[in-house]
């Protein structure tokens, strides 16, 4: 067995780059339930009310954990999306 002895400075430097390694090599993986915010870029849409308007007609999916906490599935966001685009002529 060998030990390998580092300097400080550079021990420190090739620990940032495994961690940048690591990093690059996860996937980044989009979480299922989003926040209103988040809801309306994927719609493309500015105002709260279009986005209750969809919800309440059950358009796309929800969820109520708490009274006041209003989470979207992102999947279904994608789908509603999806079933109104046009195919190209």
């Amino acid at each position: 067995m060998e030990v390998v002895c580092l300097q400080e400075e550079a021990f420190y430097a090739l620990f940032d780059k495994v961690v940048e390694y690591v990093e690059s090599k996860r996937k980044y993986i989009p979480a299922k339930w989003i926040d209103a915010q988040e809801a309306m870029i994927l719609l493309n849409i500015k105002s709260t009310t279009t986005l209750q308007k969809l919800r309440d007609k059950g358009k796309i999916r929800f969820s109520q954990p708490q009274k006041k906490i209003i989470l979207y599935d992102r999947d279904s966001i994608i789908e509603y999306i999806e079933r109104h685009a046009r195919e190209k002529f």
